[in-house]
C-alpha cells in the first residue's frame, strides 16, 4: 500500500463559486517569455493559482518544436515570482529533474510515455531520492493499469508522497470522436484501489479538441475525479504545439463557469462509463475490420 500524504486543497476559485476541485491549467508549451507571462496573468486574473508548462517535449517524430528547455525554466521562475502562482512542468529525465529543482518548479509531472517506460520512471525516482516534492503521474499510452500503478509505486519507493495521477486518455490507432480514448473504467479502477490518491483528469488530451473540453471536464467532475488539468494559452491559434486543444484562459473561464456539481450515483455512471467503453471496443473492431477489407480489395485489384 502507498504512503500518500495529502497536498492538493481544493478550493472554490472566482471563475466558478460551486466546483471546490483543483484547477491547474498553463500551455502546452512555454515558447517565449512574452507568452509564458501574459498566459500566466491572465489565468490568475481568473482565478487559477497554478499553472502547467511544458519545456522538454518529447515529440512523435524529429522535427516539429521539441522546447526551449532550461532557458523556459528562468520563465517559470519569474512567473512564480511576479504573478504569484505555483508553476508545473513535465520531467523526463534525471536531468530534467536536477534542473526543475535547482529552479524552484513547485510540482513536476511525468508524461504518458515516460510512464509507459518503468527505467525512466525509476531514473526519475532515483534523482528525486530524499526529496518529496509533488509528482503528477499521467497514465501510460496504453491502457494498462498495472503499468501506471507500477510509476506511483516507483515514485513512493524512493519517498514521494505527494503523489497524485492525471488520466489523459489512451491511444487508438483508428481515428475516433476523442483525441485518446477516455476508457473511464481503468481510472475509476485505480481510484477503487488507492481512494485516497488525488485523481485529476486531462480534458485536453482526451479530446484533441477544445470544443469538447467542457463536455470531458463535466464527465470527470459527475465521476468524482479530484481536479482538472487544462491547457491554456493565451493565443491558441499561434500555439507550436497542440493548438487545437488549447484554450485561451476566457474561454477556460466559461467552460469552468459551465461546470456543475450534479446529485449522481457513482457506481450507476461507473456501469454506464463501462459500457460506453465496450461499445468504443466495438467501433474499433469494426473500424479495423473494414480496413483490413478495404485493403484486401485493393491488393486484389493490383
Amino acid at each position: 500500500m502507498m504512503k500518500l500524504t495529502p497536498f492538493f486543497s481544493p478550493s472554490p476559485i472566482s471563475v466558478s463559486s460551486i466546483i471546490k476541485k483543483t484547477i491547474i491549467a498553463g500551455p502546452c508549451s512555454a515558447e517565449t517569455e512574452e507568452q509564458v507571462m501574459q498566459t500566466a496573468k491572465e489565468l490568475k486574473a481568473i482565478g487559477i493559482t497554478m499553472m502547467r508548462a511544458g519545456i522538454w517535449k518529447p515529440r512523435t517524430r524529429p522535427g516539429g518544436f521539441e522546447g526551449v528547455g532550461e532557458a523556459a525554466l528562468k520563465w517559470l521562475k519569474s512567473v512564480k515570482e511576479e504573478v504569484g502562482v505555483q508553476v508545473l512542468t513535465e520531467v523526463c529525465t534525471a536531468k530534467h529533474v536536477d534542473l526543475a529543482l535547482e529552479y524552484g518548479i513547485d510540482l513536476l509531472w511525468i508524461g504518458a510515455r515516460t510512464t509507459a517506460n518503468p527505467f525512466a520512471v525509476q531514473g526519475i525516482a532515483d534523482a528525486l531520492q530524499g526529496v518529496d516534492i509533488p509528482i503528477l503521474v499521467k497514465n501510460p499510452p496504453n491502457p494498462d493499469l498495472e503499468l501506471w500503478i507500477g510509476a506511483l509505486e516507483r515514485l513512493n519507493k524512493s519517498g514521494i508522497t505527494k503523489l497524485s495521477a492525471v488520466h489523459r486518455g489512451f491511444s487508438s490507432f483508428n481515428h475516433t470522436l476523442y483525441r485518446n480514448l477516455p476508457k473511464w473504467t481503468i481510472p475509476l479502477e485505480l481510484k477503487k484501489r488507492y481512494p485516497h490518491l488525488p485523481l485529476l483528469c486531462d480534458p485536453s488530451h482526451i479530446s484533441g479538441k477544445r470544443d469538447m473540453i467542457q463536455l470531458i471536464s463535466q464527465q470527470a467532475i459527475d465521476l468524482s475525479f479530484d481536479g482538472l488539468m487544462i491547457e491554456s494559452h493565451c493565443d491558441p491559434e499561434k500555439a507550436l504545439t497542440d493548438k487545437e486543444q488549447q484554450l485561451n484562459p476566457a474561454q477556460l473561464k466559461e467552460v469552468l463557469q459551465a461546470l456543475s456539481l450534479r446529485d449522481s450515483n457513482r457506481e450507476v455512471l461507473h456501469q454506464i462509463y463501462k459500457r460506453v467503453d465496450e461499445l468504443d471496443e466495438q467501433v474499433i473492431k469494426l473500424l479495423e475490420e473494414r480496413g483490413l477489407l478495404l485493403k484486401h480489395m485493393s491488393n486484389s485489384l493490383i
